[in-house]
């Protein structure tokens, strides 16, 4: 199984091939996620286009390739389900149905793990897709001795907005916050949704200082949303932000266990 980036293609899981990853521009599952259907060369040494290719003439000395491709949830081509052999050989419709059914098998596992780690309502990640995503960032900071500083974050008042507004309109402000957290947040930074009303943003390396100018052009952005959707109600969070102290804090739980801490006394001091 593949799955093919900007640059590169990397193998999630292989049987009978060394190569973890090869470039994409001489990949041929690059050209299968081109298609929707299986994308077949029977012999790569008589095939102009991959007859010079270096993963023909040096190892893995590819000369089969069936390759389907794997869709996302959201109907982007990822990567593909393939088979590669070092000898010339047909591929009959019945092996072929095969291959379409393992690739769906994988989709599948993939779909179960997307909607386990990610907030069904807004799209982004969920506490167990976060605490994921967010140690391996801490990990690569830690590293490379940069800083790093997680945002704890809650609605004040969320429960009078459903109540005197309907839970339609709850989901509404959850999505608004989820998006406007997207549109500051850099692609390094891992945004979520922890449960209920609370969310968290995890920024690498970034100290807790920047971290305090990217939660006032979050403040901003969601004024300025609020204004564009004509609420009726205002939509006000507390937060806590938490910088990474090696001496401290041991995971990312660590962070968030302190990050609530500082968000529950601002939401205090916001009710007195």
């Amino acid at each position: 199984m593949s799955i093919v980036d900007e640059d590169r293609q990397w193998f999630k899981s292989s049987t009978g091939l060394d190569a973890r990853q090869t470039p994409r521009d001489i990949s041929f599952c690059g050209h299968a996620i081109l298609g929707d259907e299986i994308f077949i060369v029977n012999d790569t040494a008589t095939d102009s286009r991959f007859s010079d290719n270096p993963l023909v003439l040096d190892n893995p000395n590819i000369r089969f390739y069936a390759g389907c491709p794997l869709t996302s949830l959201n109907g982007y081509r990822i990567g593909t389900m393939c088979l590669i052999d070092r000898k010339p050989r047909g591929f009959l419709k019945e092996d072929q149905t095969i291959l379409k059914d393992l690739a769906a098998m994988v989709e599948r596992e993939i779909e179960l793990t997307k909607l386990a780690n990610n907030d069904e309502l807004t799209g982004i990640p969920n506490r167990r897709g976060f605490k994921v995503l967010a140690e391996k960032s801490l990990m690569l900071c830690k590293r490379k001795h940069l800083p790093a500083s997680i945002v704890y974050f809650d609605v004040d008042k969320f429960k009078r907005i459903n109540d005197d507004h309907g839970h339609a309109e709850g989901d509404r402000t959850l999505s608004l916050i989820a998006n406007n957290m997207e549109s500051v947040a850099r692609d390094s930074d891992v945004i979520a949704r922890l449960g209920g009303d609370e969310f968290a943003i995890m920024f690498s390396d970034t100290s807790k200082e920047s971290a305090e100018h990217v939660v006032k052009r979050f403040e901003e952005s969601m004024e300025k949303s609020c204004k564009q959707e004509a609420l009726s109600y205002q939509i006000n969070l507390s937060h806590g932000i938490v910088e990474y102290n090696p001496k401290v804090h041991s995971s990312i739980g660590d962070l968030l266990n302190d990050g609530d801490k500082l968000m529950y006394a601002q939401k205090q001091k916001h009710s007195a």
